[in-house]
């Protein structure tokens, strides 16, 4: 790497040095093909920032450290890499937990970076500026795993091990803390070390497992996938898997679109409904690729079929979690399911395929119990079907839709929102967290500058990271965000009157949200009814900067 001689007798005069364990993993970082992070400079990482010019780094200041992890998790499901946050010691880095805490929950790469106290310093409880007791250990408690580096190379080295675990392991988030001395101390890295390893194959499952497997979906009269969010790096494969057992997939939230959702074989997913959890049942062979199929995604309902279980997940810990496999695949997914497609090739030159009458019979099944959901889905809260429908129908086919835990995200646009592209519904169906749309849906643009976002949202989950609207404006990205408002918190006033509690802390005063987005440098709207807000949304969608709709339900 050349560095400028200004650049380097600048930071000479000011003794500093430069060739730093700093650098070193930005580079490495950057070897990964990495060209953005998120986060806030501080006092104390500010030589994690140094070098990120002259690498080609892009920095997006968000104005809280939540909404930096937020925003990485957007840019990270568009670009595959993982999310890339810098805070800095003590009270940034705890901050970032909640970001972290949905990345470990919902599956998600995500490598946090923060300096620490020198070494020898470490619980010294000497009134130093950030002074934590435990970071390491704090931030250990939510992540895959948290490491305190001693020097420049066992920095990048904890990089490696990250993008191993990514690549080849359930993707959960890091955390790699730097002490002062070590951050801005000389590198001692070779910088054949900074290269990015090669992808390696990945883990196949065991061949009798698989073929055992293929037997068994084949000869099932009604088979059936299930698709969580393990099962997004296999699109293509699954969709021809499906194909060849003539078998529907319905997919969790976190799997959303694991197979185009206009596909014919596709029950898109809405896996909470009980008319799409009576037809899984019902089903005599069924295989779950990529989830553990929590409580979070059923909405309490239950997944027991009458037929046998298939499980492919990467860990053997998950296969036997909250429904029993007969037949227990350990591997990723897009290789187990190429293994399966080729063995049930094999078979099919011994074994007849199904009848024409009986492919007919499966497509008119779909048929009824598609209309059956959406029925269903309607029934739970007319008023958010209507809008989330209004919303959808403005929508071009490829855009990136994120949502929040609001009712119109869960209540609405996850029934209503179609889409063929993976990775393009930004939702923490499992953490169930407020704050994430936002700054999920700037990150998601930032990484694809080219396709339409929008973020639709509720009152009070806007509310926990309004401030981010500045860093959409400042980036001077286009998102659309449609607030969508029932006055508060909507779903826990509903909690309170089921246990006859009268409502507490829950009806909110709101701002005036057209001023409001006005004065970060949006342009607000205040909507009047369901054809203007299809109206508003077909126009700014595309529109270059930030939108704001004002969606009162009062009003509706």
């Amino acid at each position: 790497m050349n560095y400028s001689s200004k650049s380097i007798a600048s930071a000479l005069t000011a003794g500093v040095i430069v060739d730093n364990a700093g650098r070193a993993i930005m580079t490495t970082l950057r070897n990964y093909g990495v060209d953005t992070v998120f986060g806030i400079p501080g006092t104390h990482n500010l030589e994690l920032y140094r070098p990120l010019k002259e690498l080609g780094i892009r920095p997006v200041t968000s104005r809280h450290e939540q909404g930096a992890g937020y925003g990485a998790d957007g840019w990270s499901q568009q670009t595959g890499l993982p999310g890339i946050v810098i805070t800095t010691s003590g009270p940034g880095l705890l901050n970032a937990l909640s970001a972290a805490g949905t990345a470990y929950c919902e599956s998600r790469p995500l490598i946090i970076l923060s300096p620490g106290a020198s070494e020898g310093q470490e619980f010294a409880d000497n009134g130093a500026l950030h002074e934590t007791k435990n970071p390491t250990g704090a931030v250990g408690a939510i992540v895959e795993w948290s490491r305190r580096v001693h020097s420049a190379t066992e920095a990048v080295q904890a990089v490696h091990d990250a993008f191993e675990l990514f690549r080849y392991g359930r993707p959960r988030p890091v955390h790699i803390e730097v002490p002062l001395n070590i951050l801005e101390g000389l590198s001692d890295c070779p910088e054949s070390l900074k290269r990015a390893r090669p992808v390696r194959a990945s883990m196949e499952a065991d061949y009798g497992d698989v073929l055992a497997a293929a037997k068994t979906l084949r000869q099932a009269l009604r088979p059936l996938i299930i698709a969580g969010g393990g099962a997004l790096r296999s699109s293509s494969d699954l969709s021809s898997l499906a194909e060849l057992l003539n078998a529907p997939v319905i997919t969790t939230l976190n799997g959303k679109a694991a197979i185009p959702e206009a596909h014919a074989l596709s029950l898109a997913s809405d896996i909470r409904l009980p008319s799409m959890q009576t037809f899984i049942n019902d089903s005599d062979a069924i295989l779950i690729v990529g989830s553990k199929l929590g409580d979070a995604e059923l909405w309490g309902g239950t997944i027991s079929p009458v037929g046998i279980v298939v499980r492919i997940d990467i860990l053997e810990s998950q296969l036997q979690k909250n429904v029993k496999s007969e037949i227990s695949l350990v591997g990723d997914s897009s290789t187990v399911i190429r293994q399966l497609m080729e063995c049930l090739l094999e078979c099919a030159k011994s074994q007849p395929s199904v009848s024409f009458h009986k492919l007919q019979h499966r497509s008119e099944q779909l048929d009824s119990v598609r209309l059956e959901a959406a029925a269903e889905a309607r029934s739970i809260s007319p008023q958010l079907y209507s809008i989330a429908k209004a919303i959808a129908g403005a929508l071009p086919e490829n855009a990136i839709v994120s949502g929040d835990s609001s009712q119109i995200t869960y209540f609405g646009m996850s029934s209503v929102v179609r889409q063929d592209l993976a990775h393009s519904f930004l939702y923490t169906p499992t953490y169930a967290t407020l704050g994430y749309g936002l700054p999920a849906s700037i990150g998601a643009k930032v990484a694809s500058p080219h396709r339409p976002v929008i973020c639709v949202l509720g009152d009070g989950a806007l509310m926990f990271s309004i401030q981010e609207l500045m860093t959409a404006v400042e980036q001077e990205i286009s998102i659309t965000v449609v607030c969508v408002d029932n006055g508060g918190y909507g779903e826990i006033l509903q909690n309170e009157r089921d246990r006859g509690i009268e409502p507490v802390g829950v009806v909110l005063r709101q701002p005036d949200w057209v001023e409001l987005a006005n004065a970060f440098g949006a342009r607000g709207y205040l909507i009047a009814d369901l054809e203007e807000l299809s109206l508003v949304v077909a126009r700014v969608i595309n529109a270059p900067g930030v939108d704001v709709l004002h969606v009162p339900l009062h009003r509706f």
